[in-house]
């Protein structure tokens, strides 16, 4: 099979859609251009405003990819959106046929984490490494786990479907304990004021031990829940991203302590937006799901 080395993308998410052109060989973007179509419209204004995104490129060469959020039907290409707040009209949807008519190419479909996490392995923090463990902290707990540039999402090796949202810590869903609706909260009861986390991180830097203490307890439950799967999984390396890896200088120092002297490497991830158009790129070139 010919490797594609400039591999056409779309990148899916609940506010946005990325079109962009891919340059593997230099790991680089050649073209890039975003809509922003409503979540909760209907399934024609959905495809219909991710299909004009995706023309935006004009004619391209070679089988596109699609990054996806779950539940998806990656294989088929069927949305499975089911009471999940977003692309409920999908449901059951054939997105794969009504892309491939549109766009005259082949379309093949990567879960939006896994290809976070291939774009971070291939061309970021994770480079040279041969497995390794690719988390975002944001809204939730995201996770990838990948083995020689494929993503692994079975197996004894990898929480159910390689998604660590699913685990538990201390009785607890991990995204009850480490999730910005989790540390607002946690940071309410603490200091009896409603801030987002990154003013939480704030006030810690400017001394508040209460507030330094929330986020410490929160990003140390980060390095215990996925420990064991470093373990099991042989990870060489665990990058974190997502819009709380910004506040590194105190996420670091307590997913360190979670991790409770681990033999790996932690790294901050090092392409944000980038990461997911280059990891569906490379899954694109010939890469599978194991």
């Amino acid at each position: 099979m010919t490797q594609q080395q400039v591999v056409p993308v779309l990148e899916i998410g609940g506010t946005h859609v990325t079109a962009a052109l891919v340059d593997l060989a230099s790991h680089g973007v050649l073209a890039e251009h975003r809509g922003h179509p409503d979540a909760h419209g209907s399934a024609d204004a959905l495809l219909s405003g991710w299909i004009e995104t995706a023309r935006l490129l004009g004619d391209v060469d070679g089988d596109w990819v699609v990054a996806m959020p779950g539940p998806f039907d990656y294989d088929a290409g069927i949305g499975r959106f089911r009471d999940v707040g977003k692309f409920d009209s999908l449901d059951g949807v054939d997105v794969g046929a009504a892309l491939r008519d549109a766009l005259g190419a082949d379309v093949r479909f990567v879960n939006d984490a896994d290809a976070y996490g291939l774009g971070e392995w291939f061309a970021g923090a994770g480079e040279g490494s041969s497995r390794a463990v690719v988390l975002t902290l944001g809204t939730g707990l995201g996770s990838a786990f990948v083995a020689d540039g494929a993503p692994v999402s079975s197996g004894d090796s990898v929480p159910i479907d390689g998604e660590i949202h699913f685990e538990e810590l201390r009785g607890l869903p991990i995204e009850d304990v480490v999730s910005r609706r989790a540390l607002m909260a946690a940071g309410l009861a603490a200091t009896g004021v409603e801030r987002d986390v990154h003013e939480l991180a704030i006030a810690a830097r400017e001394g508040e031990s209460a507030a330094a203490s929330v986020l410490a307890a929160g990003f140390a439950a980060v390095g215990e829940v996925i420990r064991p799967w470093l373990d099991r999984f042989d990870a060489e390396v665990l990058v974190i991203g997502g819009s709380m890896s910004r506040s590194w200088d105190l996420v670091e120092p307590a997913v360190l302590a979670g991790l409770d002297g681990w033999g790996g490497r932690l790294e901050r991830a090092a392409l944000g937006d980038t990461a997911p158009l280059l990891g569906a790129a490379w899954f694109g070139r010939g890469s599978r799901m194991v």
